[in-house]
């Protein structure tokens, strides 16, 4: 398995329940009462962040789904992470709902804002750099999505293209993203691993393959 540079292979992986992995996040933080467990999703482009999300989000009807893409749009590939803390991660932690319309959305004339209605259970956030010390006050739990980066960059140029526009733009997102990573060190601040994509047989629909959390 070809991986980030200095990201050991995680072991152990096993098929579990999605209802047995939304208990674990839950236990992580058992005396949340007044506000959402705000939980991080994390892992390259193609690792399938936004459909474990949405995954998750349908597990427990009473969440929401917070696309980082979002905060970054137009804004930059990383240096986002106090946008987020400031007009999301804060107010969800403050038991507030949240109606955020970026500076970038505005200079660029971009319709809506994000917006999270108050008394969701749970506030599923996702996106590559989430995982990160500047945003461990606001994550009460993660997931770390590991997997062969050849098998991700496939899923990823089959779903966005390999026009010159997309090549340039992920050599500059690479360019940030692999000092980012080294930097951060995501996987081993993870709560739990999550296999992206996994290659054992399970169920799609109930089931996730997952493994012991990475400690360095």
């Amino acid at each position: 398995m070809r991986l980030h540079p200095g990201e050991p292979e995680a072991t152990g992986w096993h098929v579990r329940p999605v209802l047995d992995v939304v208990r674990q996040l839950r236990d992580a933080v058992p005396d949340v009462t007044g506000r959402p467990r705000v939980i991080g999703i994390d892992g390259r482009g193609g690792a399938g962040k936004s459909t474990l999300a949405e995954r998750l989000s349908k597990t427990v009807p009473n969440s929401a789904v917070v696309h980082t893409d979002d905060v970054a749009w137009n804004h930059a590939y990383f240096d986002w992470g106090g946008v987020l803390a400031e007009n999301i991660l804060q107010p969800l932690h403050r038991g507030e709902a949240v109606d955020f319309r970026p500076k970038a959305w505005i200079a660029h004339d971009r319709p809506g804002s994000i917006t999270i209605p108050a008394g969701n259970e749970f506030i599923w956030v996702e996106g590559t750099g989430v995982i990160r010390e500047e945003l461990t006050p606001w994550l009460d739990a993660s997931v770390w999505m590991q997997g062969d980066l050849d098998e991700q960059e496939r899923l990823l140029a089959s779903r966005d293209g390999e026009s010159p526009e997309q090549l340039e733009h992920v050599a500059n997102w690479l360019r940030e993203e692999l000092p980012f990573m080294l930097r951060e060190k995501p996987w081993a601040r993870a709560t739990l691993i999550v296999a992206g994509p996994a290659a054992m047989n399970h169920d799609e629909d109930t089931e996730l393959v997952v493994a012991s959390p990475i400690r360095l």
